[in-house]
């Protein structure tokens, strides 16, 4: 067997280690997909939607509108309001979008240097193993964030002792990614083909200290 022909084995059995192990860290990719229509952004989303009167005593519509009224995330939500009145579902998921884009693209350059703060001990860990793993193999990936197309507040839960939130976020985004090897080869996807990502993150904090920012404490997809 020629060493060109070992080398591409070689290559092939990295690139299929690194997908398993990208699964298991960050969620899973699926088929290709045509590039998204836009989505609206929050002025837009503002202006589609009629304006609501709280009236005192009935529901919190900031709560109902992701949550089903009276359910155990519900009344963990309420409760993280209670703790800390300036916490709102709403501007919170907004700042989940924004976080999701620019954790998953530090991951995906390999620098987790600008997002470290957001980052629990454990994840942080676990995102930096694999990215020493790309780093021992001489592989690289180039990534580009296109848009997401979903993202979905989908449990919550709240401890009365600690004072720790915890929000689960449900998201579908779409990329393009490649990977190659050290001499710039492409060993693994298509730049020219859009992948679906979904993962699900849960973000946590203390909501009865002054610090108003939610680290990532658990990722699956």
């Amino acid at each position: 067997m020629s060493s060109a022909v070992i080398q591409l084995l070689v290559l092939a059995g990295v690139a299929v280690f690194l997908i398993l192990r990208l699964r298991n860290v960050l969620g899973t990719r699926e088929g290709f997909e045509k590039p998204p229509v836009a989505m609206p952004g929050p002025d837009d989303s503002a202006k589609s939607k009629p304006d609501f009167e709280v009236i005192e005593g009935g529901p919190d519509r900031d709560i109902t509108d992701h949550v089903e009224e009276g359910s155990p995330a519900a009344e963990a939500l309420a409760a993280m309001k209670g703790a800390d009145p300036s916490f709102a579902v709403g501007p919170f998921l907004e700042g989940a979008r924004g976080a999701y884009e620019m954790i998953l693209m530090a991951f995906e350059s390999g620098d987790l240097a600008p997002v470290v703060p957001f980052l629990d001990t454990d994840v942080y860990e676990s995102f930096q193993e694999v990215i020493d793993l790309r780093e021992q193999q001489k592989l690289s990936v180039d990534a580009r964030f296109v848009g997401l197309r979903e993202l979905v507040l989908s449990d919550a839960a709240y401890d009365g002792q600690s004072g720790e939130g915890e929000v689960t976020v449900r998201f579908v985004a779409e990329l393009s990614s490649v990977v190659r090897n050290a001499n710039g080869e492409i060993v693994e996807g298509n730049p020219n083909e859009i992948k679906r990502q979904r993962d699900v993150w849960t973000f946590a904090r203390d909501m009865t200290s002054g610090d108003p920012n939610w680290k990532l404490v658990a990722t699956g997809g």
